[in-house]
């Protein structure tokens, strides 16, 4: 098999930046999901309740080498946002059932994100210590940690899986005699990697992947949510692919695409590497 997409999302749930190379770290690709939304309770605030988040675009060095600051903001009609790592103690956050901590960035960049979200309770905070946070009990192992993905530091999906559900996806349509879709990318499912020359669904019984010297363990399928049904330029949302995914891919009350992955040591991936199964 290939890489031949790797993805990093500095902001949760904001704009994937696609990169030719990353470097790998226990906890995840480095910069990916370290800064986060949160409301005036300490709550993440995603894309799935504010879908202008996708259009927030985050980055770091290591997604645009002309950023000399820890992140830079962009949104459509507001002047860039240029942000150091916030100092200070960590605070109190919440990632779904998690209590986390997290630093906040300050007025300014709760003033920015307001304006951007149009929503006057958001404010903006970074990860400092990935290490602080364990993963899901009955598939990590000591020492498992990640900054704010939703579960395990990467995820990794596979070409020939998405042609087998844009198939899949086209036929409900047919039967339902609704006019078939234009096939969804993959970028619905904002995934790290992005791997071709498998089976359809041959992740499902993959242990570890290998690329390029850097071992990733294979954890479990990421069970995917509403936020692969919006569009992300047109904000607009609809039936796929959660409809077809129910009727193919539905394991324990959850619809499954992709997978989650934990690193087992460092190193330097790129776009084009061999990506070697076991």
């Amino acid at each position: 098999m290939q890489l031949l997409g790797v993805n990093v999302h500095p902001l949760k749930s904001g704009a994937i930046r696609p990169v030719r190379s990353i470097e790998v770290r226990p906890g995840g690709l480095r910069g990916d999901r370290t800064w986060m939304v949160v409301d005036s309770d300490a709550r993440l605030v995603s894309a799935r309740e504010v879908h202008a988040l996708f259009h927030v675009v985050a980055d770091t060095p290591d997604t645009d080498q002309a950023v000399g600051c820890a992140l830079r903001l962009r949104a459509p009609g507001l002047p860039d946002l240029l942000l150091d790592e916030p100092g200070g103690d960590p605070e109190p956050v919440r990632l779904f059932s998690l209590d986390l901590l997290a630093r906040p960035a300050g007025p300014d960049a709760d003033a920015w994100l307001r304006a951007a979200l149009g929503r006057d309770d958001v404010r903006l905070v970074w990860c400092d210590d990935p290490t602080r946070r364990t993963l899901q009990p009955g598939f990590s192992l000591p020492g498992d940690h990640a900054a704010f993905p939703d579960s395990f530091p990467v995820t990794v999906a596979s070409l020939a899986s998405l042609r087998r559900l844009n198939d899949w996806i086209a036929e409900r349509a047919l039967e339902l005699g609704e006019e078939p879709p234009e096939p969804l990318p993959i970028e619905r499912f904002r995934a790290n990697l992005v791997v071709d020359g498998d089976e359809p669904f041959a992740e499902d019984q993959w242990e570890a992947l290998t690329i390029n010297g850097v071992r990733f363990r294979v954890t479990k399928p990421v069970g995917r949510c509403v936020m692969t049904t919006i569009d992300a330029t047109t904000l607009t949302t609809a039936k796929e692919p959660i409809r077809t995914l129910a009727r193919h891919r539905l394991v324990g009350g959850k619809t499954m695409f992709a997978a989650h992955l934990v690193p087992e040591g460092s190193g330097t991936i790129v776009v084009g590497d061999e990506v070697t199964v076991s």
